[in-house]
Parts: structure tokens; sequence; C-alpha cells
């Protein structure tokens, strides 16, 4: 992660919003699950990307979180200062869009957990004839590559290409949808042609990035706003094993998802208490499907028949 994050006293974040206030004429209110997350932003640019990932919130809904994305000559590239009780974060000499929809996100986690027992999940979630399928991976291992390929296939439908959000429902666990479209990169088309002209006509950003309308791709059938989760795949990159598909146990997978802090950089706390309520979810949602690890380092399309054999798709 290339940004550092401090947790900051209301007193302090309330001297921090007065002194950014004439800095902020964009404000703009979506609704991210349920949650209405507003953005302050003086950036004209970061308020049209925004309101091309999430949806409209009525303006006369009061906001549960809140994002300042602003310039501040006395800080540090990519500063980020969060309140937790107020649940504002300040992102200053941010460049990036996409650590700032990230971290929106996050801000939609933070009141999720506290309050409703819903928890983020940093990964691809798709649904084949009802089955959620979740992957997961470190950045490099593919997670983008393989949704996508496997998204050629008409059955496979899509909520999330990045992250969603989930819980216990019973003897379930239900994923849901985060964001109205979805931020591709323009190296996409080179893995699966299929892509090729949804890339040649996305506005691409400084970093070969684009928001795009995946409907017209896939169809407006294919995007769900739910799913019920049967099978998680971690997906890693290791030339040294010899071992492409591993069956894994609660525990184990467990292990993994711990070891890389759940494969999300953005979490904006991760106290004890936090940490602990993550580790509950965790281990009743690998209860409750099949977990997988499988090693990319093949070809992707000699990777991506593996998965295939992992959802049913041979």
């Amino acid at each position: 992660m290339s940004y550092a994050i401090k947790l900051i006293p209301i007193q302090r974040k309330e001297k921090l919003a007065e002194q950014f206030r004439a800095q902020t004429p964009y404000e703009v209110k979506s609704d991210v699950y349920g949650c209405c997350i507003k953005l302050l932003t003086e950036k004209q640019s970061v308020a049209t990307r925004w309101g091309q990932s999430f949806y409209f919130m009525s303006q006369n809904i009061r906001s549960h979180g809140r994002l300042y994305v602003v310039n501040g000559p006395a800080e540090e590239q990519n500063s980020v200062y969060y309140d937790p009780q107020s649940k504002t974060a300040f992102l200053i000499n941010f460049d990036y869009y996409g650590w700032i929809k990230s971290l929106a996100l996050s801000v939609t986690g933070d009141v999720l957990e506290d309050e409703h027992d819903i928890y983020s999940i940093h990964g691809a979630c798709l649904d084949l004839n009802g089955q959620g399928v979740c992957i997961l991976g470190q950045s490099g291992a593919g997670k983008t590559t393989h949704t996508y390929g496997l998204l050629r296939r008409p059955e496979v439908r899509v909520v999330s290409d990045d992250w969603f959000f989930a819980r216990v429902y019973g003897r379930d666990i239900l994923a849901y949808s985060s964001e109205k479209n979805f931020y591709i990169r323009a190296d996409l088309a080179k893995i699966w042609s299929e892509f090729d002209w949804l890339v040649e006509r996305a506005e691409l950003d400084g970093e070969g990035r684009a928001i795009v309308d995946l409907r017209l791709a896939i169809g407006k059938g294919r995007i769900l706003p739910l799913t019920t989760l049967t099978k998680l795949i971690i997906l890693k990159r290791d030339a040294s094993d010899q071992e492409f598909v591993r069956k894994l146990t609660a525990a184990q997978a467990l292990a993994i998802l711990e070891r890389y802090d759940y494969f999300n950089p953005h979490l904006l706390v991760n106290t004890p208490f936090k940490r602990r309520l993550r580790k509950a979810f965790f281990m009743e949602l690998l209860e409750r499907v099949t977990a997988y690890e499988v090693n990319t380092t093949e070809e992707p399309e000699q990777s991506q028949r593996r998965i295939r054999d992992v959802v049913g798709l041979s």
C-alpha cells in the first residue's frame, strides 16, 4: 500500500473540516449498499468519476460517512486522516481515483461492521446458476484476469469485480454488490480479446484504467445485486509450487486470509476489536463455503481451465 492512514479524534476532524471547507465546491451524496456516503472535493474529475461509480442518493438524506478529497501543500502525498467516531476521512494530495473509490467503500464497510454485522470482502463475486463464487488474491495473482475470463461464459453472472459486502443469514452467506459500474484496466483486452471493443471505447485515466458499464459487454441480465456464496477461491502466483489446485479446510483458508490481512490493504481501522470481529465473520463464512487455492503461474488460459473445473464449468 502506498498511502498512510492516521486515526484522529473528532476534535481534529472538526479542525480539518474547517480548514478545507472553502476547497470543496463539489458535493455528491451516493448510495453505497444502503449507506449515504458524501464526497466533498475541489476536483471536478473526481466528482465525475464518483458519480459514475456509485448510485445516486437523494440530497435530503443525511450522510453516514464522508470523504474529503482535497489538496494540502503542507501534507505529504497520499495522506489519509480518519475519524472513526464520525466516519469522516480526509484524502489529501491523491491522484489515483482507484484508491479514492476503495477508501469510500472502506468508510462504508466501517459503518456496516459497527452497526449491522455486514463485512467488506476485497475480491470479485460471481454467480453460476444461483451459486456464488468469491475470488481473492494478492495484487498480481490474476483476480481481475480470471474474473473476466469466467465472464466470457454466458452462464456466469457478476455481482462485483473488486469489492462486495457479505453477511451471515442463517446457514447462508449473502453477498451484495457495492458499485454501479466497474473499474477496468486497459490491459484486460490484451489477455481476453472479447473485451477489446469495451476498452477501446473507455475513457482511460492516467493509470490506464476506466469506469465502464459492463452491461454493454455482457448484457443487463448478467449484473446481479446479490448471490449466495458457496465457493471461495484464493489465487496465488508461486513458481516453486507445482500443486496448481488445492482444496482447503476452513482453518487453512482462514490462516491464509489472516496472513494477508484478508487481501484488503484499504481497511481504515485495524484495532484488536476490529480484527476479532473480522476473524469471527470469516470463520463463519469459511464453515459455509468450499475453499480452494489456485496457483496461477501457468498461461492464463490454462489457469482459467483449472478455475472452471473448480466452479463446475468444465
